[in-house]
């Protein structure tokens, strides 16, 4: 039913409010669709809140701290199900975002390039 709150959502639009520092130096530049793709923040998918999502390419880009390392598992179920709804998965560590934002970015930017063709053929 749309237009109903649901706690996934509600968890969501909090998160988007309290972004990390990470999340949001990153943001910066995905954003206002920089890399040609238009993605979504703190998007709301099945029982998850995705960090990063680009629909059209069927992209996630989640941002991994320090609490990653008690919750592989979780994390490599999580991408499971999303792999199997179609999507890709690109993860990167906060502290890359801090200390190699190039590198991130562009490392983005090629996986985003590459993805493109596979969807643009379907179109």
């Amino acid at each position: 039913m749309q237009g109903r709150n649901t706690p996934t959502k509600n968890f969501a639009r909090n998160l988007r409010r309290n972004s990390t520092d990470a999340e949001r130096v990153l943001w910066r530049h995905l954003r206002g669709g920089q890399f040609g793709a238009k993605f979504r923040r703190q998007h709301p998918f099945a029982d998850y809140v995705l960090d990063f999502v680009c629909l059209e390419l069927k992209l996630v880009v989640e941002l991994d701290g320090g609490q990653h390392a008690e919750r592989v598992a979780y994390d490599d179920a999580r991408t499971a199900i999303l792999r199997t709804a179609g999507f890709d998965v690109i993860r990167f560590w906060n502290s890359e975002v801090f200390q190699e934002p190039d590198a991130v970015v562009e490392r983005l930017r090629l996986v985003i390039e590459g993805r493109r063709p596979l969807f643009e053929a379907r179109g």
